[in-house]
């Protein structure tokens, strides 16, 4: 007589390990190709900013030569040096004067005197820009007698007032 074996056959080829060995290889092509994609496509300059190194000045009328009054300044143009982007920027009302002895000019600021900023220039004749609303570029200097001193590289006339 013959012993029926009903235990079920163990299939060593299972259709759920056959499909890991597939998916397995294509996720691994599939993250390589996501990366050296994204790595290429990093590198790609946008087409608008390859001939304009200041994005920020673009729309702004550079001035060709510096004024030498006050009544030839210009509100929209940018005076002084232009060949350097500086990377400290504020706004406000230009006075004469100094903070505590620093600076030659006082940039007034919304917020009140907590907010001025002490200013010189060795690229701009701030005298110039004395009660115009403006803004200026340039870097900050350290100081213990004032807030915020900054060497003004270049200055724009946002309106007269």
């Amino acid at each position: 007589m013959e012993i029926v074996n009903l235990s079920p056959s163990v299939n060593t080829s299972s259709p759920i390990k056959n499909e890991k060995m597939i998916t397995v290889p294509i996720l691994v092509i599939v993250l390589a190709l996501s990366i050296t994609g994204g790595f290429f496509a990093s590198r790609l300059k946008p087409i608008s900013n390859s001939q304009n190194q200041n994005p920020t000045q673009s729309a702004d009328t550079v001035a060709n030569t510096p004024p030498d009054t006050a009544e030839k300044v210009e509100v929209g143009k940018i005076y002084g040096n232009l060949e350097k982007n500086f990377k400290d920027i504020a706004t406000g009302t230009l006075e004469k004067g100094s903070i505590n002895g620093e600076g030659t000019h006082i940039l007034n600021r919304p917020g009140g005197k907590s907010q001025r900023a002490s200013l010189t220039s060795s690229a701009v004749d701030l005298d110039l820009f004395i009660g115009k609303n403006v803004e200026v570029r340039g870097e900050t200097n350290s100081s213990t007698k004032t807030s915020w001193l900054m060497d003004v590289g270049s200055i724009k006339v946002l309106e007269n007032q």
